[in-house]
């Protein structure tokens, strides 16, 4: 995403999430414990726009998506968002489902890790919104639940038909995505849903430590393996490898490329700029 702004100003706190950012770490908690955290329109809404601003404004080199109380996300509130739902016409419909989508993108194409740190109930639209992170560090209460066709709508919602088969294989993504059944920890894990599976309790721990050393690393080459990532999802291998000498080319001219060398040459860590 652009550095660059316009006329509107950082937004100075927001309404549906608790944000806090420290030697650039942000933490984003989802903070409706009495609803499982369930998303509402603003919660999907300050999502999709706390991303694109930490984006533009390159403080951040690492993010943990965590939910308060007794669970991850329980998904799409029942009625405030599906209620409200059934009165809406196909305009007002699409609107909503491109800004979920929007979520999603934002959390793929930001220029950092993000970390789902998940315990209890990661279910529908959260379940999404862990799988769409770059990592999913689980303690072993976690359960996903992609539950879109119980409520009679495709299991392909939010990206999850793109997603899903990329993590977990197409076998087992059909299963989750067709059933709705809840995935247990053990067998996320098993499968590679989940990225680093802790002891109970110690998730938001495990994310944190792993958030702070990706905050100390080279952020220019954590942005760009991510990106790559994600674009050479689709490309044949010539593609993606032209992608990949471009790439590197670039970085080898940046201060990090030069920065390990001289610490290697000076026997030293290194210390990495971003740049």
């Amino acid at each position: 995403m652009s550095p660059f702004t316009g006329s509107a100003a950082p937004t100075p706190s927001w309404e549906h999430l608790r944000v806090e950012v420290a030697d650039g770490v942000a933490t984003v908690t989802l903070a409706r414990p009495e609803k499982l955290n369930a998303l509402t329109f603003g919660a999907y809404a300050d999502l999709r726009d706390l991303l694109a601003e930490l984006s533009r404004e390159r403080s951040v080199r690492a993010l943990v998506l965590a939910g308060e109380g007794r669970g991850f996300c329980s998904g799409g509130d029942v009625d405030e968002i599906i209620g409200a739902t059934l009165s809406m016409d196909t305009a007002q419909l699409l609107d909503f489902n491109r800004m979920t989508g929007q979520v999603v993108r934002a959390i793929r194409e930001c220029p950092f890790p993000v970390i789902a740190s998940l315990h209890g109930v990661a279910a529908g639209a959260g379940a999404v919104l862990a799988l769409a992170a770059d990592f999913r560090v689980a303690d072993p209460t976690a359960r996903f639940a992609f539950l879109f066709t119980r409520v009679g709508l495709s299991g392909g919602d939010m990206g999850a038909a793109y997603l899903l088969p990329r993590v977990v294989g197409l076998g087992h993504a059909t299963r989750l995505l067709m059933l709705g059944d809840p995935v247990r920890a053990r067998e996320a894990e098993r499968i590679g849903l989940i990225s680093e599976l802790t002891e109970e309790g110690r998730a938001d721990e495990t994310s944190h430590h792993l958030a702070h050393r990706l905050s100390q690393g080279p952020a220019l080459a954590y942005a760009q393996t991510k990106a790559l990532l994600t674009a050479e999802l689709d490309m044949p291998l010539a593609a993606s490898i032209e992608l990949d000498a471009s790439t590197q080319a670039l970085l080898m001219t940046g201060e990090d490329y030069a920065e390990f060398h001289a610490a290697f040459t000076e026997k030293r860590p290194p210390k990495w700029s971003g740049r």
